[in-house]
Parts: structure tokens; C-alpha cells; sequence
């Protein structure tokens, strides 16, 4: 155990306590939490990096936190009719097919490595940044524009689908070429 899986753990204790702050309501302790586990996140492959502390557990462990992070984000916001229910499902839909994919991969013992791409990193970026502008509207009712938020939507689901599609045709290549 090293300080990036330290950090990743801790992201991924975050997410129920994200969960709950929403639930009562409080966002601008949800936003703080937020941004934690967001610096974390970024933290944490800093000093993998840096440190050459990188594992095989952090290589884990880091995309699982990043998943459950942004999918009890939409989760929550969307039940709580924050944001359309419309793009919770894209987003949830997205790395459910992925992981779906990963799993028929390797059923099929066919050799893969996943590394992200730009579209992917733009999504993340995208996702990450839907649920913290959307929460600080919610803690400062006034000081958002409606129509960013709602490009900002759209935005999201738009990558969100281009990058689901460009794992699942890489998907495919694997197959293909095993």
C-alpha cells in the first residue's frame, strides 16, 4: 500500500459520503466533497507517476473509484431531477457497455490493453465538469446560465457517445484480430 492507492481509497470512501450530503441536500458540502475526491484523482496519478509508485492494485482500483464516482454523481443527480434522466442512462449506459465488452474480452481470452484516448479523457472532463457546475448551481442559485448547462448536457452525452462507440469498434478489432 503506497500514497496514490491511499488517495484512490479515500476517493472511493468519499462516494457514499457524497451520496448522503446530496440526499440531505446539502451541496455545497457535496461540492466540497467533490472537489476532494476530484483532487485526489489527479493526485493520485501525479504521484504514481512521480514517485514510480505505480501498481498493479492502483491500476485497479483508480478507474474503479473514477467509475464510481461519476456513475453515483449521475445517479443521485438525476434522481433528485437535477439534471435529465436522459443523460444519466447515457453515461451509465456508456461504461456499462464497456465493462460488458472488457468481460466478453476477456471470456474469450482475447489480449487487450485499454488505454484512454483524447475522446475519453474529453468525456471524463466533460462528466466531471457537468456534475460540478450542476452542483454549484445548486449552491448558488443565480450564478449559472441555464443555457450552459444545458451545452454542457448535451456536450456530454455527445462524447460520451462517440467515445462509447470508438471502445466498442475497438472492441470488435480485438476480437478480429485474435
Amino acid at each position: 500500500m503506497n500514497i496514490p492507492n491511499i488517495l484512490t481509497l479515500i476517493r472511493i470512501i468519499l462516494v457514499p459520503i457524497f451520496v448522503i450530503l446530496m440526499m440531505q441536500g446539502s451541496f455545497s458540502y457535496a461540492l466540497a466533497v467533490f472537489v476532494i475526491a476530484g483532487v485526489t484523482d489527479g493526485l493520485d496519478g501525479f504521484l504514481a507517476r512521480i514517485l514510480r509508485q505505480q501498481t498493479v492494485l492502483g491500476s485497479y482500483l483508480d478507474p474503479l473509484a473514477d467509475k464510481a464516482l461519476i456513475i453515483t454523481s449521475f445517479v443521485i443527480l438525476s434522481t433528485l431531477e437535477i439534471i435529465p434522466s436522459w443523460l444519466a442512462v447515457v453515461v451509465i449506459s456508456r461504461d456499462c457497455i464497456i465493462l460488458f465488452g472488457i468481460s466478453v474480452l476477456f471470456l474469450m481470452s482475447v489480449p487487450f490493453e485499454i488505454r484512454p484516448t483524447y475522446v475519453s479523457k474529453a468525456t471524463t472532463v466533460l462528466q466531471l465538469l457537468t456534475v460540478f457546475l450542476v452542483l454549484v448551481s445548486k449552491w448558488l442559485p443565480g450564478y449559472t446560465n441555464v443555457l450552459v448547462i444545458m451545452t454542457l448536457f448535451w456536450a456530454t452525452a455527445f462524447f460520451t457517445v462517440v467515445s462509447g462507440f470508438y471502445y466498442i469498434f475497438k472492441g470488435i478489432k480485438f476480437i478480429n484480430n485474435s
